[in-house]
């Protein structure tokens, strides 16, 4: 299981590698938010999302010869730019329906692109087939300890971060929540260097097994697989390793609406002047939509949009 321990050296691995993101605010959305909105923006990390912590944390951790990832787009592109770097193949197994910015991101970054349905595959099952025939070592979006002690890390720089904002009390941690690696890994940080504040997954309606699953005290399923435009945070259920953390350290779920989704795009960029996904932009949506005490902190999880699904948002 990962511990604090091993999201500290996981942090030193990182070192001079990953971006320590910035933690934003705006005037204006405080004002909609009616408390302190603070915003983590791991859309400004490398290849657009927090996915490339857990990727390089992995792939330095395990010195493998060569890589397999199965992911939507945001932990390809990060185990892709981590396999680059290290001199290693990589192959990237993508829903064919991903966004088409993030297949184009990972074919540039060097990785081999394998697509399927979303629907109809059992994308796990074709990831560890391939791996298998190829030798290659399977580099899991979530549910691998490594990729949870690297996504810790962002839970270390907020805590850090939080502190130098002046934000000493309690606080929430709003994370955009799929599988639950980065959710976990932040709360397993923030229980060890912060534990005055409460990490809550946010995720899109229509696939909230995470809130369902902690207000139920046992862990369900998705119903749907696809059909959603937060295709980030789109997955059939928590991991075997997130699910004992998501239950012991995070308060309720909260669920927000594409529409509202969308509208945290385009505040984001209005007033933070940063890109957002829809998948990476839930938990701001929760934060300014949602009813709260105190400081929130939201976790802007990823950046990688197609320009026709942000002229949406910006003209919703």
């Amino acid at each position: 299981m990962t511990d604090i321990a091993m999201i500290e050296a996981a942090a030193g691995r990182l070192d001079g590698y990953a971006r320590r993101t910035p933690l934003l605010s705006s005037p204006f959305l405080d004002d909609i938010a009616g408390r302190p909105v603070h915003v983590k923006a791991e859309c400004l990390q490398h290849t657009g999302s927090f996915k490339f912590r857990g990727g390089w944390n992995a792939v330095s951790a395990l010195r493998p010869a060569g890589v397999l990832a199965y992911s939507s787009g945001n932990h390809a592109q990060g185990v892709a730019l981590a396999a680059q770097r290290h001199g290693i193949p990589a192959v990237i197994v993508m829903p064919a329906d991903a966004p088409a910015i993030k297949i184009a991101n990972t074919r540039a970054l060097g990785a081999e692109v394998v697509t399927y349905d979303r629907a109809s595959t059992d994308r796990d099952a074709l990831g560890a087939e391939i791996a298998a025939q190829r030798g290659l070592t399977l580099i899991k979006p979530f549910d691998m300890a490594e990729v949870i002690a690297g996504q810790g890390t962002v839970g270390l720089e907020i805590a850090a971060q939080a502190a130098e904002a002046g934000i000493t009390g309690p606080a929430e941690v709003l994370v955009p929540c799929g599988g639950g690696g980065l959710t976990s890994g932040i709360a397993l940080a923030l229980e060890a260097r912060a534990p005055g504040m409460r990490v809550r997954p946010v995720e899109p309606e229509g696939f909230d097994d995470v809130a369902r699953s902690l207000a139920a005290g046992e862990r369900l399923r998705n119903e749907r697989l696809s059909g959603s435009i937060c295709d980030a945070i789109i997955t059939p259920v928590t991991g075997d390793l997130t699910w004992p953390l998501l239950k012991r350290l995070c308060g309720p779920g909260l669920v927000v609406r594409e529409d509202e989704a969308l509208r945290a795009m385009a505040l984001a960029h209005d007033r933070l002047k940063i890109v957002l996904e829809p998948g990476g932009a839930v938990a701001l949506a929760a934060a300014l939509f949602r009813p709260g005490e105190g400081p929130v902190i939201a976790v802007a999880s990823g950046g990688n949009v197609d320009r026709a699904m942000m002229a949406r948002a910006l003209s919703a």
